[in-house]
């Protein structure tokens, strides 16, 4: 499928493929019965040999804790970034203090909402989540919240669509000059902002000072 058998194509094909390679193995072990397949593990100087049925345990195990443990950091990972974010991408573009200020919010909401305030009055629910691989909320849980605007690293054409389907504004961040779709994003929903024409890195390196301090 890939025209290579380098070791990072294969672990790369072999980790979005891993249901498919699964079933097919354990197809061929119910129904090859003569078939031998020994899988060895070396680790500090000790190793064991494990038969096919085993090796398969071993592998869905270590694959469920891998999993488990990747979303759980790229979830950490995102709430402590989601709100300097935005923050970031307003005071970027020049968007009044008081029309980003969450002070007045309510109580009640969840520790990640965050609410970009529009001229005419409006409290635009804006999301902002890490889509990277394994990442275990979906999009559609995104949308699910109705949020007007979606605030991503990374979206997939699907995910694209949907947010154009559902009237979600969203900026994908990973592509190039991806920030700068938030100025379309803020004339569609009526936020005011200004351009900059300064250097984009010491623009931001000011920004990530004036949140954290220096």
């Amino acid at each position: 499928m890939y025209n290579s058998a380098k070791r990072s194509i294969v672990i790369e094909a072999s980790s979005e493929h891993y249901d498919t390679l699964y079933n097919a193995i354990k197809e061929l072990t119910e129904t090859e019965h003569e078939l031998d397949l020994k899988l060895t593990i070396k680790f500090r100087g000790v190793s064991v040999d494990l038969n096919v049925i085993e090796s398969l345990i071993v592998i869905n195990t270590i694959a469920v804790k891998r999993a488990e443990i990747r979303g759980g950091m790229w979830s950490a990972v995102g709430k402590q970034i989601e709100k300097p974010l935005i923050v970031s991408i307003c005071k970027l573009f020049n968007v009044p203090f008081e029309y980003f200020d969450q002070k007045d919010n309510p109580k009640s909401f969840r520790e990640v909402d965050f609410y970009i305030l529009s001229e005419d009055g409006e409290k635009l629910r804006t999301e902002v989540k890490l889509m990277g691989k394994g990442n275990p909320e979906s999009a559609d849980a995104i949308f699910a919240r109705e949020p007007k605007i979606f605030l991503a690293d990374k979206l997939s054409e699907k995910n694209k669509k949907q947010a154009d389907m559902l009237g979600v504004q969203w900026i994908e961040l990973r592509t190039d000059n991806g920030y700068k779709r938030f100025i379309e994003v803020l004339k569609v929903l009526n936020v005011p902002y200004k351009e900059f024409d300064e250097d984009l890195v010491e623009r931001i390196d000011r920004i990530v000072n004036e949140i954290y301090g220096e």
